[in-house]
């Protein structure tokens, strides 16, 4: 008897980032982020690097606890 396991769960994310530079002259440019789900075209922003990472962390737990 054959046992198929279904496939790991996927999911594809377009993401574009870009430099945000400051009027003050002595800051520093920011980078922002955006994520594009390419099925849905549902898009989404990040101001920083933490917060899409954090996002992409609870995706995948979401994706791993089923």
């Amino acid at each position: 008897m054959i046992i198929r396991m279904a496939p790991p769960g996927y999911q594809a994310f377009m993401l574009r980032c870009w430099r945000v530079r400051s009027q003050e002259p002595l800051c520093l440019a920011t980078w922002q982020f955006s994520l594009e789900d390419p099925h849905t075209g549902k898009g989404r922003g990040f101001a920083d690097l933490d917060a899409l990472i954090d996002f992409i962390r609870g995706e995948v737990i979401k994706d791993a606890i089923g």
